[in-house]
């Protein structure tokens, strides 16, 4: 059996540590940072799977699972993908807490709670709406609102092209996201968490 030559040894160095006598601040993100008004660019606002990967479910799993993914997530929308692995939908978490559709769901198919998957409850991908994104880059938070204020969406997807002819979802913008982000209580009243909601504060008359 050939002797094979030891690998030339690599030398690691301990690095010299410093001590905090002279530290005082904290570095933050330059986007949070930033207060953010109608004026602002409506990029701040976008939840960029590029930078934050994306929450996703199969159609299969169980409301329960779902559920359980939310919370672990600290999210508040699941993206859904069919067997193929193509996007058809998202469920919220509106739908999943005490929502009518799985009560539906469950005298439609004569089933338990713990039968109902998220494909029966899901608001299926004709029924969204997306902006692209370089039409979000260059609009402002304002440009927006006055968008949405009459689709009263919750969530707006972001779409960029894709390869070929396909488009596919880069991001997406949530009411509450906005609410926060503008300074608005999102308890005080509850429904200012849809689009139309917070365009009444905000520009101060109906729709």
């Amino acid at each position: 059996m050939a002797n094979h030559p030891h690998p030339s040894k690599i030398h690691f160095t301990a690095l010299h540590l410093d001590d905090l006598d002279n530290v005082s601040g904290i570095v933050q993100p330059v986007a949070e940072a930033q207060r953010v008004t109608l004026e602002s660019s409506a990029v701040l606002l976008v939840t960029d799977f590029s930078v934050n990967r994306p929450q996703t479910l199969p159609t299969s799993a169980s409301v329960t699972q779902a559920l359980e993914t939310m919370k672990q997530a600290g999210v508040r929308l699941l993206m859904l993908l069919g067997p193929s692995g193509n996007f058809t939908g998202v469920v919220n978490a509106r739908e999943l807490i005490g929502g009518r559709r799985i009560t539906l769901a469950m005298q439609k198919h004569q089933i338990g709670r713990d039968e109902v998957t998220v494909e029966m409850i899901q608001t299926p991908r004709s029924d969204l709406h997306a902006l692209s994104y370089a039409k979000v880059s260059h609009a402002s938070v304002g440009d927006l609102v006055e968008t949405l204020k009459t689709s009263g969406d919750e969530h707006v997807l972001i779409t960029e092209p894709g390869e070929g002819d396909q488009v596919r979802i880069r991001g997406l913008i949530s009411a509450s996201d906005i609410s926060r982000a503008l300074g608005m209580d999102l308890n005080h009243p509850p429904e200012a968490r849809t689009f139309a909601s917070i365009c009444q504060v905000i520009l101060g008359h109906d729709l």
